[in-house]
């Protein structure tokens, strides 16, 4: 006898974690956003809550209070009140017709409601639609007097959306700037490890037409072994490679030299020039880099291409 086996749909799984960690950014966020200005508490508040959607079953009987809680604690007890008409059925009676509306309220909705049970309360400025997503929260804040949208994100435990949008507005603004052909500080780190070994900190600046010329200060280790000098570098089509070189003055040498008149060389020749060719991993801040000096060393080693010297932090 031949037994057949179906498969049945499984119930979505709510990720009761990933949301309840993005509410904690998102109380972040909000607390962030009213410092720098971005969400004025004179604009915003009271506010009131339109919709607090939960995605999965297992959330119902938690999501809603965890917004509120969320609300409060950014914006300050008080300022919050939920519209509980405004996310069910709404039936109103008016010139002898009745109306029952389902589906998304609108601002005008929201105004009336509020001015019905608000009671002697003030009138909310700003309405929030919270709601759970499969990878955290999405928010929406509106102002009711004129519909204008004040914020609007969505929001992981990670914050990887946040992030990738931060960074494709550093990219968009780098790439206005180059076109104006206004400069760019970076600080690159250098560490060239085998055969020969060449570290070096570098602070420059990215100018030109094209923003395709590197120079700045430079301090360098080990080859020379202690050295402060100048760079210039040239950013080519090919892979965006920069090729250039430093220029550095032996700091002690540079010290025993003064102390003689004699032509002094401790340890390293007085100027030392190492020539620097950088390669850029994708899109990331990191490089392949070669170095070779005129002391006869040759290193091969990895540069950090960041403004921050600890690029692991965000």
């Amino acid at each position: 006898m031949a037994i057949g086996l179906v498969a049945l749909p499984r119930p979505a799984r709510a990720e009761r974690v990933t949301t309840r960690d993005a509410l904690d950014r998102l109380e972040e966020i909000l607390e962030m956003r009213q410092e720098d200005g971005l969400l004025d508490p004179g604009d915003v508040v009271p506010t009131i809550l339109v919709s607090a959607r939960p995605r999965y079953e297992e959330s119902k009987g938690w999501y809603a209070t965890r917004v509120l809680t969320t609300l409060t604690r950014a914006f300050g007890s008080g300022s919050v009140r939920a519209c509980e008409a405004c996310m069910r059925p709404r039936l109103r009676a008016e010139d002898g017709r009745l109306e029952q509306t389902t589906g998304p309220v609108s601002l005008d909705e929201i105004v009336r409601l509020d001015d019905r049970y608000r009671g002697a309360a003030a009138r909310a400025k700003s309405a929030v639609w919270i709601d759970e997503t499969q990878s955290g929260v999405s928010i929406r804040v509106a102002d009711l007097r004129s519909g204008r949208v004040s914020f609007a994100q969505n929001v992981d435990p990670s914050l990887l959306e946040y992030r990738g949008s931060a960074r494709t507005f550093r990219l968009s603004a780098e790439l206005e700037r180059r076109t104006r052909g206004e400069s760019l500080t970076h600080a690159f780190f250098d560490a060239a490890i085998y055969p020969g070994q060449h570290i070096s900190i570098e602070w420059a600046d990215q100018w030109g037409e094209s923003n395709s010329n590197l120079s700045g200060f430079v301090l360098g280790m080990f080859d020379p072994v202690l050295g402060v000098g100048g760079s210039y570098h040239r950013i080519l089509q090919t892979l965006h490679i920069s090729v250039g070189g430093e220029l550095m003055l032996s700091i002690p040498t540079a010290i025993a030299s003064s102390q003689t008149d004699e032509d002094v060389e401790l340890i390293d020749p007085l100027l030392t020039g190492v020539f620097v060719m950088r390669l850029p991993f994708g899109h990331s801040n990191y490089g392949a880099l070669l170095t070779a000096s005129t002391n006869g060393e040759v290193g091969i080693g990895i540069s950090l291409l960041n403004t921050s010297l600890i690029p692991v932090l965000p």
